[in-house]
This record gives structure tokens, C-alpha cells and sequence, in this order.
């Protein structure tokens, strides 16, 4: 496995998207030379766009935040108990269920899962990042493999998912 931002980074200009001391971007934390923060019309951030190339199979990024016992919005469960809240990189990752990005939660590191071009939208499963969800959502990501409704690893579609995948299915079953 290699690592690749860091070698194509000008790093004299970068500004880390953590606002820790302990987060340069010398030591492999994204900064936004790499990455770009995607608005809504309300100024609401809602992903992160890739201003670099990236391998398959490379990690592009260490990731931080806070660990904290509670589950929220933009947190990543990291163990059995305990979630990092990250709302300044990994927890603006828009889902896909075809994702082209997975967090290795013991290492905290984001690495690509395919060639990601410059100007891409970064996505990973948020199915696959907590064993209960704080919220489960309908999926927007439009992919060939689309499951329609995200819920954690280990929950079952709630009353609401239901619902919806009946209506779901009528327009998108193959």
C-alpha cells in the first residue's frame, strides 16, 4: 500500500481542514490545496471534492475529530463504544453504495477503493461506518447497485425504510 497526496501536495500552501495543532499536513492530514468543502445554496457543507488524482488502493488521507461515547451526524463509529466526530472532513463524505473511498477505523485513514480523477466528489458507504445509524436515510446515489434505504451494519430497516423501499422498488427493480 502506498500513500500518495502528501508527495503531490504543495505543502507551503496548504492549510490543514482540522483546526488541531496536532494535524499538519506535513504528517498526511488533508488540507484544502487537496480537497475542497462543497456547499448547498444555503451554505450548508454537503461533500468533498478531490483537487487531486488518486490511485486505487491508495490512502489519501489520515483522518481526525473528537472521540466521543455518543452518535451523531458526521460521526464514524471507531470501536464497540466509542464514535469520532469529524465534522470538518470525513463527516462531509457524501454515501454512495458503490463508494470510491473506505475509513480503515483502526488506522484512521481514508484510502481510495478506485482511480479517483481530480474534481471527483469523494463517497463512501455510510452503511458500512456504524453497527446502528443515528438517523437511517433513503439513498440518493442513483448507482447500478443502489440499495435504496442506509441503515447500520447491525440494524434492521426500520417502519419508515419499509415504507419507503415499497415504493422505491416499483421504479427501480431491474
Amino acid at each position: 500500500m502506498k500513500t500518495q497526496a502528501m508527495d503531490k501536495a504543495n505543502h507551503d500552501a496548504a492549510v490543514c481542514v482540522y483546526p488541531f495543532a496536532t494535524t499538519s499536513t506535513d504528517r498526511g492530514y488533508p488540507s484544502t490545496v487537496d480537497f475542497q468543502a462543497v456547499y448547498d445554496q444555503s451554505g450548508r457543507a454537503t461533500g468533498i471534492r478531490s483537487r487531486l488524482p488518486f490511485d486505487s488502493r491508495t490512502r489519501i488521507s489520515k483522518v481526525s475529530g473528537f472521540a466521543t461515547r455518543s452518535q451523531r451526524q458526521h460521526t464514524f463509529q471507531i470501536s464497540s463504544h466509542i464514535h469520532l466526530f469529524d465534522c470538518w472532513f470525513c463527516g462531509l463524505i457524501s454515501h454512495s453504495c458503490e463508494p470510491n473511498t473506505l475509513l480503515d477505523a483502526d488506522y484512521l485513514e481514508l484510502w481510495s477503493l478506485c482511480r479517483i480523477p481530480a474534481g471527483s466528489l469523494l463517497t463512501i458507504d455510510h452503511a458500512a461506518t456504524a453497527d446502528v445509524l443515528p438517523r437511517q436515510f433513503a439513498c440518493e446515489c442513483r448507482t447500478r447497485n443502489c440499495r435504496g434505504w442506509i441503515k447500520g451494519r447491525r440494524e434492521q430497516i426500520n417502519a419508515e425504510g419499509l415504507r419507503y423501499l415499497d415504493q422505491w422498488h416499483l421504479y427501480h427493480d431491474r
